[in-house]
């Protein structure tokens, strides 16, 4: 399996590396508040040795409701990321949503993701490729994860080979979302490191009407699951009053919940792999 570094913080994503944390709200909800979160969960992940990336959206492009808080938009939102980097000493990466918006995001952020949505669209892969940032793929909850392979192809074709597959659930009937576990190590075999996203796996799809639900309650016991099956890195959406988020709310976890689930899954981590020990990267002391 491949590995890669997030340029300038010495955080490398693979096999036999440290198990690695990527975090932050849905949603930027504004300048400050953003800046409050990535301290507090650089914090959370000094505290347990675990090197941090910091992951909001600048837009949330595909809402349930026109009436649904989206975002401060692309330049903005890209704005507040640059200034949680250059303030809290942490790497930043973000999703977009077109060739054009993959370009500027490039320039700003350590990596980049492709969501779940528009993991198939070949310009948006390809333009991803050539920001020559690592490119995170969400698997589409309407994806086999052995057909995630072409996907990799299109983005190892165009030029760059840092690439990191997200596992996030696949469809099961209406509103509902499953984990199958067998995707980790069947992508892994791709030659990329898999991340295990704990939050939207618990989703569920517009199961609230003009939004999404999801069962919280259900994150600890899927993501545990996930690192015992060989997961690398942990997505997991955070937010200090998940109840009142301004998006996926049900499915993020607030900074206590999140920080006791840390100390479980490092556990897990470390009686599985003696030998890889956890240092503190890309935390405020970095």
């Amino acid at each position: 399996m491949n590995s890669f570094f997030i340029k300038d913080f010495d955080i490398e994503i693979g096999l036999s590396k440290p198990l690695v944390l990527i975090a932050g709200p849905c949603v930027i909800e504004g300048e400050e508040e953003t800046l409050l979160a990535a301290e507090a969960l650089a914090l959370i992940a000094e505290r347990h040795h675990i090197p941090f990336i910091f992951k909001s959206s600048y837009d949330k492009a595909n809402r349930a409701s026109l009436s649904s808080f989206r975002g401060p938009g692309l330049v903005e939102g890209l704005r507040i990321l640059s200034k949680v980097r250059q303030e809290m000493n942490v790497p930043i990466y973000t999703d977009v949503h077109s060739p054009e918006e993959a370009a500027r995001a490039g320039e700003v952020c350590d990596a980049i993701q492709m969501p779940a949505f528009l993991c198939r669209q070949t310009d948006l892969a390809v333009a991803a490729a050539k920001t020559g940032r690592p490119v995170f793929i969400k698997k589409g909850q309407f994806m086999a994860p052995w057909d995630m392979g072409t996907i990799v192809e299109k983005v190892r074709d165009s030029g760059n080979d840092q690439i990191a597959l997200i596992e996030r659930g696949f469809s099961f009937g209406y509103n509902n979302l499953v984990t199958d576990f067998r995707s980790i190590p069947i992508m892994q075999d791709f030659g990329v490191p898999v991340v295990f996203d704990g939050t939207h796996s618990v989703q569920l799809p517009g199961g609230l009407g003009k939004s999404s639900g999801g069962q919280r309650q259900f994150i600890p016991h899927l993501t545990k699951a996930a690192v015992a099956a060989g997961a690398n890195a942990l997505f997991l959406e955070s937010h200090p009053h998940p109840q009142t988020a301004k998006s996926d709310g049900p499915n993020m976890l607030d900074y206590a919940a999140l920080d006791h689930l840390l100390g479980e899954v490092k556990a897990i981590f470390a009686a599985l792999y003696p030998n890889i020990h956890q240092p503190c990267l890309g935390a405020l002391t970095s």
